[in-house]
């Protein structure tokens, strides 16, 4: 939970532009259904012009 709180963060610091150009945040949440039952993932990171860096849930 702690590394979920962190990336909120920065992603929040970044997004702002206290840190120099602003980026943005990005996230995203997929459900799947299979032979094995229900799962739930999500993502989330930041962006800035060509670069994204995220993190799976």
């Amino acid at each position: 939970m702690r590394v979920i709180g962190m990336c909120l963060m920065v992603a929040t610091l970044a997004g702002c532009g206290a840190d120099g150009q602003p980026v943005r945040p990005t996230g995203g949440v997929g459900v799947s259904v299979g032979s094995g039952g229900v799962s739930v993932g999500g993502n989330v990171g930041v962006r800035s012009g060509p670069v994204t860096v995220s993190v799976g849930l």
